[in-house]
C-alpha cells in the first residue's frame, strides 16, 4: 500500500513491437498519399443518397435541382446539401444556361482513382467488362461528356490557347485553324507535315474569352451522314485561376464517347501544364491513354 499523500504508480504497459509500424502505416495513408481531393471524393461517395444523385444524373445528365429533387422525391433543402458536397469534390460541376443551372457528372475524380489503383492491377478483366457493358449499351442513349479542370490563368490565356494554332499544336499534337468567328468552320490539321486533317466543324458561338460553342466531325464523311457532335467551352475566372468546362454533347455513339473519355482529359492536362509552366507534359499523354 502507497504511503499518505504518496501517488500511486501504475504499472508501465509494454510497447508493442508494432506500434511504429503501425504509426507509419497510418501517416502513409492518411497523410502521405491521400490528397485531400481525394479523400473529399471517397466522403462523398460514403453517403447513400449522394451515390443516388449521382445515379440519377448517371441515367439523364443535365438535370436541374427540381428535376433531381422531383425523381428522388426530397426536399429542395435536402438535395441542394448533398449536391454542395458533391460538387465540392468535383464529383458533380453545375454548368449555367441563362438562369438555369445544370448538373453534369464530372468523371474526373472517379479516372483518377480507377488509375491509381485498379487500372494497373485488372487491366484485363477490366477490360473484358468494359466490352460486355458497352454491347449491352450500345442502344441505350448515349450521354453527354462533361470534364472540368482548374488553371492557374486568366481567362485570356485560356481563350488564347484554345484558339491559337501554333499553341493548339503544341499541346495538342495539331493546330486548330479558323477565325473563330461564329459561321467559320475549323479544321483539327496535323502538324506532322501531312497536312492531313482528322477533324473538321463550324462555330456556333464565340464570345471571347469565356464561351466557345463547335461543331465536331471526326469522320465527315461517314455515309449515312449523321448530325455533328458540338463542344461547347466555357471559362470561369477566380482571383488567380480559371475552371474550364469541356461539355461534349450529342455524341453518335459509345465508340466515339469511349475515345474522348481517354482524349479530353490527356488533351487538358497538357494544355494545363503548358499554361502553368511554360511547357508541355514530357511524354504526350494520350499515347498513355493508349496503352
Amino acid at each position: 500500500m502507497a504511503g499518505k499523500g504518496r501517488p500511486v504508480v501504475q504499472p508501465r504497459a509494454e510497447a508493442s513491437p508494432y506500434a511504429p509500424l503501425l504509426t507509419y502505416a497510418g501517416n502513409y495513408l492518411h497523410i502521405g498519399r491521400v490528397d485531400a481531393e481525394m479523400d473529399s471524393a471517397f466522403k462523398a461517395l460514403a453517403d447513400p443518397t449522394r451515390r443516388l444523385l449521382l445515379d440519377r444524373l448517371r441515367a439523364q445528365n443535365g438535370q436541374t435541382l427540381g428535376e433531381l429533387c422531383d425523381h428522388l422525391g426530397m426536399a429542395r433543402q435536402s438535395a441542394t446539401l448533398h449536391l454542395d458536397i458533391l460538387v465540392n469534390a468535383h464529383l458533380v460541376t453545375v454548368v449555367r444556361r441563362g438562369r438555369v443551372r445544370l448538373h453534369y457528372l464530372n468523371p474526373a475524380p472517379i479516372h483518377d482513382i480507377q488509375r491509381r489503383w485498379i487500372s494497373e492491377f485488372d487491366k484485363p478483366r477490366l477490360k473484358a467488362l468494359d466490352d460486355i457493358k458497352n454491347q449491352a449499351e450500345e442502344y441505350a442513349m448515349i450521354p453527354n461528356y462533361v470534364y472540368v479542370t482548374y488553371i492557374r490563368a486568366n481567362p485570356e490565356q485560356v481563350w488564347q490557347a484554345l484558339t491559337d494554332a501554333d499553341l493548339t499544336a503544341q499541346y495538342w499534337g495539331h493546330a486548330n485553324v479558323s477565325n473563330w468567328q461564329p459561321g467559320s468552320t475549323w479544321e483539327h490539321r496535323r502538324v506532322d507535315g501531312s497536312g492531313a486533317v482528322d477533324v473538321v466543324g463550324s462555330v456556333l458561338e464565340a464570345e471571347p474569352p469565356t464561351r466557345l460553342v463547335i461543331t465536331f466531325e471526326d469522320s465527315p464523311d461517314t455515309e449515312p451522314k449523321r448530325e455533328p457532335s458540338v463542344v461547347t467551352f466555357l471559362v470561369e475566372p477566380h482571383q488567380d485561376i480559371v475552371r474550364l468546362t469541356v461539355t461534349h454533347e450529342n455524341l453518335p455513339n459509345n465508340e466515339m464517347r469511349n475515345g474522348i473519355s481517354q482524349g479530353w482529359p490527356a488533351v487538358l492536362a497538357n494544355l494545363k501544364s503548358l499554361l502553368e509552366t511554360g511547357d508541355v507534359l514530357p511524354q504526350a499523354p494520350w499515347e498513355m491513354s493508349r496503352t
